[in-house]
């Protein structure tokens, strides 16, 4: 159904702007519904009486319309709950501040005032585990050892002394695990912990942060498992 510009500059009231005018607007981005009925009556009122409009044309015409101006609004409310979900999530977040959470890393950081925790991975099973803690040089400061049988998600924890007994100087510390498996030594994942001291505000374009101590941000989606605050 084409519209000739006649119809296009169509009647309108002093002071007005037509259809037309509107769709060439700077500041219009695009016609509206009400812009698009007015612009349908006036094509109905200038049509040829010996060559009416086509029906099935109208139809499609509307269709294509309402199903365009349907898709508009239903964007405009998923912006509006994803700007909701991503303030529900900062919440969330906030929370931890304060609290331990466990990192999808073995790098963990001694403060000198509270222990390191952990878990050694061990799947299905190992025994005699050995927990390695390695300076960033990659020297070993302290081992500990895991008697016996272990299985699943073991949780360990280091006191921040060295084998010597001394206290370790504060920094980053890299955790790896080994157990025997069908009475082979074999490698095994290690995870930390580490403590949430703020918060970074995401967007819809950016993921929100939880900062931690001595390590940096990581997404709040990649947090594992919360540990909670130490009672006092």
């Amino acid at each position: 159904m084409q519209v000739n510009q006649d119809y296009l500059n169509g009647l309108k009231w002093p002071g007005e702007q037509s259809p037309a005018e509107k769709a060439q607007d700077p500041s219009r981005a695009q016609l509206g519904q009400e812009d698009f009925f007015a612009l349908m009556t006036q094509q109905l009122a200038y049509q040829d009486p010996f060559k009416p409009a086509d029906n099935s044309q109208m139809i499609a015409q509307m269709t294509s319309f309402t199903t365009a101006d349907g898709i508009n609004q239903m964007s405009e409310k998923l912006s509006s709950l994803s700007d909701v979900m991503t303030s529900s999530q900062a919440l969330q977040a906030s929370s931890l501040v304060g609290q331990k959470v466990l990192l999808p890393s073995d790098l963990a950081y001694w403060d000198r005032a509270e222990p390191v925790d952990g878990v050694a991975v061990t799947g299905e099973g190992a025994d005699n585990v050995l927990i390695r803690i390695e300076n960033e040089k990659g020297e070993l400061i302290r081992s500990i050892p895991l008697d016996g049988p272990q299985q699943g998600n073991v949780p360990f924890s280091w006191d921040g002394l060295n084998d010597k007994g001394e206290p370790a100087p504060e920094g980053r510390y890299k955790i790896k695990v080994s157990g025997l498996i069908d009475n082979q030594r074999e490698d095994l994942n290690a995870l930390a912990f580490g403590r949430v001291d703020s918060v970074t505000l995401g967007s819809a374009n950016s993921p929100t942060l939880v900062n931690l101590a001595g390590l940096g941000g990581i997404p709040l989606n990649q947090v594992l498992e919360i540990a909670g605050r130490k009672a006092a």
